[in-house]
């Protein structure tokens, strides 16, 4: 009882999360701003950043649903915090896994964007209001190219659980290969999933000030924010488990550097693609998505398919 609670609550769990989202915004900040040219922010800026908004007052609008303005970053925060532990992460077993968790895990990725949703409608803001129409509007279109990608990779390992996925690919690393497209396919939709560029739509701040986010300040934006670098470690996670599995049967000191250079990998890879485009108006990413992202996804699905009888 007390192993499970430290492992929840210290290590992996949630302390472990916030110093580790801090540590991933600096990195994709710093990265974001070498890329441009820039010097980039010192290293404990978000851990500053954090902290200010800590100690900061909470205003909440007079017209606004209190009740739920106020629980939606909490229920972001807990979904994200929740997907991470059924994640392999330095080793093929994680925290809590089942038969199917790789569904439950895809689920739980989705909550924070709803929540978002949630707090934005209810602060009753007008900018609020549009970001919220744009981040559930998006987020029918990134989804589904995501849901493609992963669980094709699911498919061709003929299991539903990410445990038994990392197993069968580092007993037959060659196969990894098969799943490039299905890999850039969710690194893009990961993209849309964390709303950045070019998908920052739901927070252009030269349209609608931030979006959803307009309204907070204090805990409630600090809570916002960390559920969004949660998300990050969270998202790069879940593709270095599905698509990087390289690692995981090593000793716990090795596996435990692999799975944080994994994870700066994917950020540093999410950092140059939010550098090299630029925003793309929301039906411009819904074209995208649908025209172009699912059938590249659907492709990968039916190579699965048939590799998986031609393999298997």
């Amino acid at each position: 009882m007390i192993q499970a609670l430290f492992a929840i609550l210290i290590f992996p769990g949630l302390c472990f999360l916030v110093l580790f989202g801090l540590a991933a915004e600096f990195i994709d900040r710093k990265l974001h701003a070498r890329l441009q040219n820039r010097v980039g922010p010192p290293w404990f800026q978000t851990c500053a950043d954090f902290l200010k908004l800590l100690g900061k007052e909470e205003l909440i609008p007079c017209e606004a649903n209190s009740r739920m303005f106020s629980l939606a970053p909490l229920f972001a925060l807990t979904a994200a915090v929740t997907a991470f532990f059924y994640i392999p992460l330095w080793k093929t077993e994680p925290l809590f896994s089942f038969s199917g968790d790789i569904i439950v895990i895809l689920y739980l990725l989705t909550l924070p964007t709803l929540a978002f949703f949630i707090g934005g409608w209810y602060s009753t803001s007008l900018f609020a209001r549009v970001g919220s129409v744009r981040a559930i509007t998006q987020l029918f279109a990134y989804e589904v190219p995501l849901f493609i990608g992963i669980l094709s990779a699911a498919l061709l390992s003929d299991s539903w659980s990410l445990s038994e996925m990392t197993i069968f690919y580092n007993q037959h690393p060659y196969y990894l290969l098969f799943n490039l497209i299905g890999f850039v396919v969710s690194l893009i939709a990961l993209l849309g999933k964390l709303e950045k560029t070019p998908f920052d739509i739901p927070e252009a701040e030269t349209e609608i000030v931030a979006g959803c986010l307009t309204e907070y300040s204090g805990k409630l934006l600090a809570f916002l924010r960390m559920a969004l670098d949660i998300e990050m470690v969270v998202g790069s996670a879940l593709l270095a488990a599905v698509f990087l599995p390289f690692g995981l049967m090593l000793n716990p000191f090795l596996g435990f550097t692999v799975f944080v250079i994994k994870i700066f990998f994917i950020i540093a890879l999410l950092s140059l693609l939010r550098t090299i485009f630029a925003r793309l108006r929301i039906d411009q990413m819904i074209n995208f998505c649908w025209k172009i992202m699912v059938p590249i996804a659907l492709l990968q699905l039916l190579a699965n398919l048939v590799l998986k009888r031609i393999l298997l």
